[in-house]
C-alpha cells in the first residue's frame, strides 16, 4: 500500500485489521483505514545526527524521530540486531517514534516492531528529522479513562471501554504508530483510531485479528465504560476524531492499571 505525504488525506485500498477491537467474534472487524497526515515537523536539516543533536538539547517536548529510510533496530546501543524500521508503517503512516533514552549516538526508541516494553536501539544518522512535541496521552485503566495533555494542559478527557479480564489491556509505556479514518462510521472502530505500539499477548483462541492495541471509536457506545474488549480502548466518537487530529504520531501513551 501506498501513501503520499500531502495535507490531504489519501484512502487505502486494503482492509486492515487491529487487535483487541471485537466483541469477542472469531472473525476480526475490517474497516478501510485511511492515515491522517503527521503534523509538520519542528526540525529538519540535511545533516542527520546535528539535527537529532538539536532537538535533544532543547528542554521542553518529547523528543521523536522520523525514520526516512530502512533501518536496522538493535537490542542495545551496538548490539545484535532485533529487528527494522522502514519508512512506512503497517498501516501506511510515516514511522516517527519517540526517543526515551540516549546513549551516545544511539537512540532508544519506542516501537511496535518489538514486543512490549522493549526498547530499540538506532544510530542517531538513522534520524534525518528530529522535533519535540509537547503532546502526551495517559489511560487509567482503573478509571477507564484517557487523558490528552499538551504540556501540563489538559486539553481532551474521556471515558473508554477497556479489555475484559480474559483479554486485559496491556500496561506500560507506548507510542502513537498511526492517526486512522475509517471512513465508516457504522464500523466496529467506530469514526477513526489511534493505533499504538502496545500489542495484546492473550489473544482469544479463534480471534483471526491481529495484536495490535489501539484506541478508537466504536459503534458499541454502550459498552464504553465497562471491560467489554479484546484489548483496546473504545470511546466516544466525537472524542476520538479530536484525538486523532490533535495528537502527533510518536506521542507517548503511558497505560496504567
Amino acid at each position: 500500500m501506498t501513501w503520499r505525504h500531502s495535507a490531504s488525506i489519501l484512502l487505502l485500498p486494503a482492509a486492515i485489521v487491529v487487535a483487541g477491537c471485537g466483541a469477542g467474534t472469531s472473525s476480526p472487524p475490517r474497516a478501510e483505514l485511511v492515515p491522517s497526515p503527521p503534523a509538520p515537523p519542528a526540525t529538519t536539516a540535511a545533516a542527520p545526527a546535528s539535527a537529532t543533536a538539536r532537538a535533544a538539547r532543547t528542554p521542553r517536548g518529547q523528543l521523536t524521530v522520523h525514520v526516512t529510510r530502512p533501518v536496522r533496530l538493535h537490542a542495545r546501543p551496538g548490539g545484535r540486531v532485533a529487528g527494522r524500521l522502514t519508512p512506512r508503517t503497517a498501516f501506511g503512516s510515516a514511522t516517527i517514534v519517540p526517543v526515551v533514552r540516549i546513549r551516545g549516538a544511539w537512540l532508544g526508541v519506542v516501537t511496535a516492531a518489538l514486543p512490549n516494553g522493549r526498547l530499540g536501539w538506532i544510530p542517531a544518522s538513522a534520524a534525518l528529522v528530529a522535533y519535540r512535541s509537547r503532546y502526551r496521552v495517559d489511560v487509567s485503566l482503573r478509571h477507564r479513562r484517557v487523558v490528552v495533555r499538551r504540556g501540563d494542559r489538559v486539553v481532551l478527557r474521556f471515558p473508554v471501554a477497556v479489555g475484559s479480564p480474559g483479554t486485559p489491556t496491556p500496561t506500560g509505556r507506548f507510542a502513537v504508530t498511526d492517526k486512522l479514518f475509517t471512513n465508516d462510521p457504522g464500523s466496529p472502530y467506530g469514526c477513526c483510531i489511534l493505533a499504538l505500539s502496545a500489542q495484546q499477548p492473550h489473544t482469544p483462541q479463534g480471534w483471526g485479528g491481529g495484536d495490535r492495541v489501539a484506541i478508537h471509536a466504536t459503534n458499541l457506545p454502550e459498552t464504553i465504560g465497562t471491560a467489554a474488549s479484546l484489548g483496546c480502548m473504545r470511546g466516544p466518537a466525537d472524542e476520538v476524531r479530536r484525538a486523532v487530529r490533535l495528537v502527533p504520531l510518536g506521542t507517548i501513551v503511558r497505560i496504567r492499571a
